[in-house]
């Protein structure tokens, strides 16, 4: 008659057996493989059967065999065979294991992770009811790119002739997307920005125009093109920003400054007076 059912893993299975070498005076042995208690094993001293127990002839515990008597090396022999062995490891089958088999601490029983993840650390999520792992990497969000750069020593600007302001010095660039050579932003990350720039001419000085101009990829001698234009007639503090989209590849961004007063004016250059920067808004 043909096997109905699961066919069986494994047909037989042979019980690991260890032979000791016999040490005079000598009570406690080594196990080869670790047991819970003295009925894990069969110990036969001589061929015969021992019965397990303290009062007995032996005890056993991890790998120490415990004898009650010690044993003549070249009279007595002992060997035992391992009954509380795992001889096999079963996988439970697919779809088997449901919420009444697991416990309840299975997660709230952990070490819980008491910093932000490293971007490498995994999450488990349901992807259309498909369980799947997740860097953090992946999920995380932040406004980044992000920079701040300001101008650190006085600038001047020719009368009636749009000028790059030269903001060279940076108080942090956390992709270096901003170059202190060219004065451009050129974030490679695509997604709106949020970009400001302010401007302070020096106190005293007298002129007709004086304008902050923020520009995307190109800029108008007449500043008509500018995405954000600040003006004032009177020697205050310039300050312009905008949400500017950026294709996180060729897109950039600077700044000029057009001043009118028959002679050249000077900006001033601190951290706190004439500045540049952006950061990526969390969409």
């Amino acid at each position: 008659m043909p096997f109905i059912g699961n066919q069986p893993a494994l047909s037989y299975t042979s019980f690991a057996q260890q032979t000791f070498t016999i040490v005079n005076s000598q009570t406690a042995y080594t196990l080869d493989h670790s047991v819970s208690n003295g009925k894990d094993i069969l110990l036969y001293i001589n061929n015969v059967k021992q019965i397990e127990g303290s009062s007995n002839a032996y005890t056993a515990s991890g790998t120490t065999l415990t004898i009650s008597s010690a044993l003549t090396n070249g009279t007595d022999e002992m060997y035992c065979v391992f009954i509380g062995k795992a001889v096999q490891t079963v996988n439970p089958p697919n779809s088997s294991v449901g919420s009444s088999q697991v416990s309840a601490d299975l997660i709230t029983g952990q070490t819980a992770l008491g910093a932000t993840p490293a971007d490498t650390d995994e999450l488990l999520i349901s992807d259309a009811g498909t369980l799947k792992r997740v860097d953090f990497s992946h999920l995380k969000v932040a406004n980044t790119p992000t920079f701040h750069a300001y101008l650190s020593s006085a600038q001047s600007i020719p009368d009636t002739t749009q000028t790059l302001i030269q903001f060279d010095t940076e108080a942090f660039d956390s992709a270096g997307a901003y170059d202190t050579s060219t004065y451009k932003f050129t974030p490679q990350v695509g997604g709106k920005y949020v970009v400001y720039a302010q401007m302070t001419p020096n106190s005293g000085d007298d002129y007709d125009t004086f304008e902050l101009q923020m520009y995307k990829n190109a800029v108008s001698t007449d500043g008509t093109q500018a995405i954000a234009r600040g003006r004032n007639e009177a020697s205050d503090t310039r300050y312009v920003n905008r949400i500017v989209e950026f294709n996180g590849s060729t897109d950039f961004v600077f700044v000029y400054t057009f001043q009118i007063s028959g002679a050249g004016r000077n900006i001033r250059g601190t951290k706190y007076d004439t500045f540049f920067g952006a950061y990526k808004i969390i969409e």
